[in-house]
């Protein structure tokens, strides 16, 4: 498959790349899209979340009441979870929520993925560019010239450069990433996905294996 590569300007610079079918023209598995999606969100998840149970609430171990005769239920502890400032029942404890998956499946996640964006005609192959020092203006330019000012973009990159990636840090709407940072969530998560023609070799050396 055949794609225009267009200058930071939006125009055509009269030069083609080719896109490997293996890549970018596949039969799309959407387990695999799940499975690779799913385990990216539980790898977000902190875990870190706790409550105090009976047994770790600070408080007087008297009997706090007699036990006949009040009319009212037993009641042994202040610390029980039926009192204010109680316990909590089966409450939250610290947990691992990282996910395994086999590498070949998130690698056909992967082309699934850059298989439905190419589908759609949301990719977009650009020429190298930088920028002598930060600038979110200039970024920002290019993004308009694309036609994706208002639109959620993933930029994908050869290899880092860090004035790029700082030029576009304080748009919330655009992200810049390198190669071997292409994830299955990334990619569906984005309306338009922008490869510069540094990264195509990497994108289909990592996922052709």
């Amino acid at each position: 498959m055949k794609v225009a590569v267009l200058d930071i300007k939006g125009k055509e610079t009269g030069r083609k790349v080719e896109l490997s079918d293996a890549v970018f023209a596949i039969e799309p598995n959407n387990h695999a899209v799940y499975l690779d999606v799913k385990q990216y969100l539980a790898h977000q998840r902190q875990g870190t979340h706790k409550s105090k149970e009976r047994a770790e609430i600070a408080g007087s171990t008297r009997k706090i009441k007699k036990q006949k005769g009040t009319g009212t239920a037993r009641a042994g502890s202040i610390k029980s979870p039926v009192f204010r400032g109680g316990g909590r029942i089966f409450g939250p404890r610290p947990k691992d929520y990282k996910q395994k998956l086999n590498k070949n499946v998130k690698r056909l996640a992967r082309r699934s993925a850059l298989t439905l964006k190419s589908k759609d005609n949301a990719i977009t192959v650009v020429e190298d560019f930088n920028f002598e020092t930060p600038k979110t203006k200039d970024f920002k330019q290019i993004l308009k010239s694309l036609g994706l000012e208002n639109k959620k973009s993933l930029i994908v990159l050869g290899d880092s450069n860090n004035n790029v990636y700082l030029s576009s840090r304080n748009l919330e709407r655009s992200e810049v990433i390198t190669n071997s940072e292409l994830s299955t969530y990334k990619i569906l998560n984005a309306n338009n996905l922008v490869l510069l023609e540094g990264s195509l070799e990497g994108i289909e050396s990592n996922l052709i294996k």
